[in-house]
This record gives C-alpha cells, sequence and structure tokens, in this order.
C-alpha cells in the first residue's frame, strides 16, 4: 500500500472524485492500478477516490499492478479474456480509428493498444492452428457463420475477409473455367476449319478435267431443234451424198433429207423386227 495518503492523491492528480463518462473512470483507475503494490492496496485506492472495484473490474485491473503479483497475472493473459475497455479498443482499432482516437476513448496508451492488438493476433493464429483439428465435417460456411456472430470485433472482421477472399477466388474460377471452355471452343473451330480447308483443296484440285468428262457424256447438238449429235449428223451427210442429195459440209440439214434419211434407216429396223 501506499506510505501515505498524499501519495495516493498524487498518482490520480487530476482525476475527478466523481468521473463523467466511464472512459474517464477507466482511466482513473488504471493509473492507480499501475501504482498499487498489491490487491488489496488497489482496492483500498479505488474506494478512497470513488471508483467501483468489483471482481470485474479487479481482474482486468490486477495485470496493471506495481509487483510481482501483476507481473505474474501478464505473463498469463490467456488466463482472462479482454475487458470492456480493452473490447473497445480492439474493436476500434479494426475500424481503422488512429491510436490517438482509441487511447482518448479508452484511457489507454499507444503501447498498451499495441500489446493488445499483438496478443489478439497471436490468439488468431492460434485459433487457425486450432481450427485444423476440427472434424471433418465443419464446413468453411459453418465456420464463417460462427465467426460472423462471435463478440469480438476482430473475429467478425476477420470473417469478413475471409468471406470476401472466397467470393473473389469463386469468381476467379468461374473467369478461369469460362476461359478454358472458350480455349477448347476455339481449337475445335480450328480443327474443323483446317478440316474444311484440306477439302477445299482437295475438291479444287479435283475440279478441272470435271467440265471435259461432263460434256463428253452429254451429247452436243447441232443445229437448232434437230436433237442429233454430230456423228448422226455426219452419218446423214454420207448417206444423202450416196442417194444423190446435196448437202453442205456444216450447218443445218434440210428437212426433207433428215426425213429420207429416217425412213430408209427405220424401214430396215421394221423388217427386221
Amino acid at each position: 500500500m501506499f506510505t501515505d495518503w498524499q501519495q495516493a492523491l498524487e498518482a490520480s492528480d487530476g482525476l475527478p472524485l466523481h468521473p463523467t463518462s466511464t472512459e474517464q473512470e477507466a482511466a482513473a483507475a488504471r493509473t492507480l492500478a499501475r501504482n498499487a503494490t498489491s490487491k488489496e492496496d488497489l482496492i483500498l485506492l479505488l474506494d478512497a477516490v470513488g471508483l467501483p472495484g468489483d471482481d470485474d473490474t479487479l481482474t482486468a485491473l490486477l495485470p496493471l499492478l506495481n509487483s510481482p503479483e501483476g507481473a505474474d497475472m501478464q505473463q498469463t493473459p490467456a488466463a482472462t479474456g479482454p475487458d470492456a475497455f480493452e473490447a473497445t479498443a480492439l474493436s476500434m482499432y479494426y475500424a481503422d480509428h488512429s491510436m490517438a482516437e482509441i487511447a482518448k476513448a479508452t484511457g489507454l496508451t499507444e503501447d498498451e493498444i499495441s500489446a493488445l492488438v499483438d496478443a489478439q493476433e497471436r490468439q488468431f493464429d492460434a485459433d487457425e492452428t486450432a481450427s485444423t483439428e476440427t472434424p471433418a465435417d465443419t464446413s468453411v460456411e459453418q465456420l464463417l457463420a460462427w465467426a460472423e456472430t462471435h463478440p469480438t470485433a476482430g473475429i467478425r472482421n476477420k470473417a469478413a475477409r475471409v468471406r470476401a477472399d472466397v467470393a473473389e477466388l469463386t469468381a476467379r474460377r468461374a473467369a478461369d473455367d469460362a476461359q478454358r471452355k472458350a480455349e477448347e471452343r476455339v481449337a475445335q473451330l480450328t480443327a474443323e476449319l483446317e478440316k474444311a480447308k484440306e477439302n477445299l483443296r482437295a475438291v479444287k484440285a479435283g475440279a478441272h478435267p470435271a467440265p471435259a468428262a461432263a460434256a463428253a457424256s452429254t451429247p452436243i447438238r447441232a443445229g437448232l431443234g434437230s436433237g442429233r449429235t454430230r456423228e448422226e449428223l455426219a452419218a446423214i451427210r454420207t448417206w444423202a451424198r450416196a442417194n444423190g442429195y446435196r448437202v453442205a459440209d456444216a450447218g443445218m440439214i434440210r428437212k426433207a433429207v433428215l426425213e429420207a434419211y429416217d425412213a430408209a434407216h427405220q424401214a430396215p429396223a421394221a423388217k427386221a423386227s
């Protein structure tokens, strides 16, 4: 305990005996805890200046004692969770408030805030390590649902970051799948195009003799409406000259000559039949 009350008053100098806000009470209580030498000393000091000395408050203040008892508690911070001021500090930190704003609102020093954040991050890492030992049927969605409703702001913020990362990975996978399918389709169309080109080259290579073959297979008619091939006309001219008809070497043959030729050649056919 302080050797006299003058030291206690100097320790709490500038702090009102009846604080007007929770932040002021927290600051005053922490100042007393840093100057107290034991738990009993702290209880008497809190009572002397009119600050609450309930069990929860003492649990939060005991690690700050300027004594071996306080040092022992500082070495085992996991034994107790963050108090309301520490939770507020963590929440403000993860909400991107400045150190000065957090210190003003909670009464913590910047070093204490940094240490608190470091401890919280170590706890996150420990939780992640422990999560590898969760049952196989525990899905990521279940873990996120648990984290998103957690009372600690830091865990909720981490869940939000994980949720955003999962959404980004999902979108990336969908984009990669779409790209892969498009590449496969392009490869398929390219192969089909090459095959079509080969077929076209083959058709072009075999297309030149086709008109000649068609011409050979299609009778060439001489004269309009004669209905006779060149070979037939040549035979008719030969017959006509042999039978006293005058015919030109080219051009149309007179109808009378054609009829005479047909009559002469139909008679043997009819006789043979």
